[in-house]
């Protein structure tokens, strides 16, 4: 089974201040010159205005993703479909619209999709997947094969994936190896280590397995799994992460192996283990199981990035785990170097050749990167108790029924990120006040920035987003909060 941001000393006292004195609108004041109040024109894409993004990328687990043509295109587990998000920019990924580019009627492979990943071989793409038929351990690995040189496809099956040693065995998480001008096929099945356990295949195309498969002995700093294999060549060799422990656990965590070019990935002993994690938990930075990753290049080729998945909280679920990128470095010995897991909401500069999303943030105190203010009716409370679980450090809650929060923003679409807990309860949102949409805050575990609403396409100008509070609670939560963190504003 698979267990499986800054402001300056100055501006911090006035807001704190301002909250004391019970000021119930709060302008930008850290954002710079005065916006204006009128319908803007749309700014043009600069450096400037549209050079950086904040995680998450997508609030699915599981992400692979490429840049081809103009695009990312991403794709996370989503269990009962393949769906891939495509945009030209890595900051507005959480808003592009999803493609569904595969579902089944066989009942032997149509339920718990996992683990999608997309490869081009000369002009076709072959999307890579394991299933089963509703039975954890009858999870198969499959491959698909587009009808165009298109990766959103579509797609038509192509083949079942099984090195003849493991025909009938439990598999998961293909990930393909390119080494010395041939491929193999690495996934995360049974073998003498682990249940989940690394095993590499040879492959004579990229829908055919044309050997046995051979267990690697990989370590992980836990007797559990070992999944997820990722590759990386440079500097002479191929560096193989993955991830390992209970993707339900804080301690989920990315380890490392390599193999000089030249050297037979087949033989165990060719195999190189580098000693101890080299990407893990930050709780000093709210981040809890980074894993389950993969690697892109940025547009124009000269940046190395890694996409993962992480939790915001220490519980053991497997709930809640989101899509997040970081920029990654190569150490002076030729080794990848993935640094540390960057809080949620760090502002992060866009990957180099990126066109830019136009994003900016506004904060629950008011302050913004952007044409961006918010007020408040009703006695909100608001405090820094939610440390790096929250943007800036604090947030706004209240469970006063008829209170509201009132984002007034320039863009075309604006998404809502809060904690939520098990003491949340129901608000009801509109935009430009329309028709009232109602979202339930609850949360069976506590998290911090979590998305809670994203606002369809709008004309480009001013608009508003009211979330007001209902009182109301679903029944199993133990009160009727509406807490509020941070939006981000999209104007392109």
């Amino acid at each position: 089974m698979r267990v499986r941001p800054r402001i300056s000393p100055l501006m911090a006292v006035l807001s704190l201040l301002a909250v004391l004195l019970g000021l119930v609108t709060v302008s930008p004041a850290a954002a710079g010159p005065a916006a204006p109040t009128a319908a803007a024109v749309r700014p043009a894409k600069s450096a400037a205005a549209a050079g950086n993004f904040r995680n998450p990328l997508n609030t699915g687990p599981d992400p692979f993703m490429t840049y081809w043509n103009g695009n990312y295109y991403l794709t996370t587990t989503q269990g009962g479909s393949i769906r891939m998000w495509r945009s030209p920019s890595l900051g507005t990924l959480l808003t592009a619209d999803p493609v569904t580019v595969w579902t089944d009627t066989d009942a032997s492979r149509n339920q718990h999709l996992w683990a999608p990943e997309f490869y081009r071989f000369g002009n076709r793409w072959y999307l890579y997947y394991t299933a089963d038929d509703g039975t954890d351990d009858h999870h198969r690995v499959y491959v698909l094969e587009s009808d165009r040189d298109d990766p959103a496809g579509p797609y038509h099956f192509k083949a079942k994936l099984a090195p003849p040693n493991h025909a009938s065995d439990f598999a998961i998480d293909p990930g393909i190896l390119q080494h010395d001008g041939r491929l193999y096929l690495a996934y995360a099945g049974i073998n003498q280590y682990q249940h989940n356990g690394i095993n590499i295949a040879p492959m004579s195309n990229p829908y055919t397995v044309s050997g046995d498969a051979v267990a690697i002995n990989a370590a992980g700093g836990c007797d559990e799994v070992r999944e997820g294999p990722e590759f990386l060549n440079r500097n002479g060799r191929t560096w193989m992460t993955y991830s390992t422990c209970d993707t339900g656990k804080p301690d989920y965590q990315v380890w490392m192996m390599s193999l000089a070019n030249g050297a037979d990935p087949l033989v165990p002993g060719n195999w190189r283990q580098h000693s101890g994690p080299v990407f893990s938990r930050a709780d000093d930075h709210g981040v809890y199981g980074p894993g389950h990753h993969a690697f892109f290049r940025s547009p124009d080729g000269t940046e190395d990035w890694i996409v993962y998945h992480a939790k915001s909280t220490s519980a053991y679920t497997y709930t809640d785990r989101t899509t997040r990128a970081q920029k990654i470095t190569w150490n002076a010995d030729g080794s990848p170097n993935l640094g540390r897991p960057l809080a949620m909401g760090a502002t992060q500069d866009l990957p180099s050749g990126d066109p830019g999303s136009g994003t900016y943030w506004i904060n629950d105190d008011g302050r913004s990167s952007g044409d961006g203010t918010l007020s408040y009716t009703g006695t909100w409370n608001s405090g820094t108790g939610c440390g790096t679980q929250c943007f800036w450090g604090d947030d706004h809650w209240i469970d006063q029924a008829g209170a509201t929060a009132t984002f007034t923003f320039t863009g075309t679409r604006i998404a809502l990120l809060s904690v939520r807990d098990t003491g949340n309860g129901v608000a009801a949102l509109s935009v430009d006040g329309g028709t009232e949409q109602r979202v339930d805050f609850y949360g069976a575990i506590r998290t911090g920035e979590t998305v809670q609403y994203v606002s369809p396409k709008l004309p480009y100008g001013r608009h508003t987003l009211r979330v007001r509070v209902t009182g109301e609670r679903n029944a199993s939560s133990q009160a009727a909060f509406v807490s509020v963190d941070r939006a981000e504003v999209y104007t392109n």
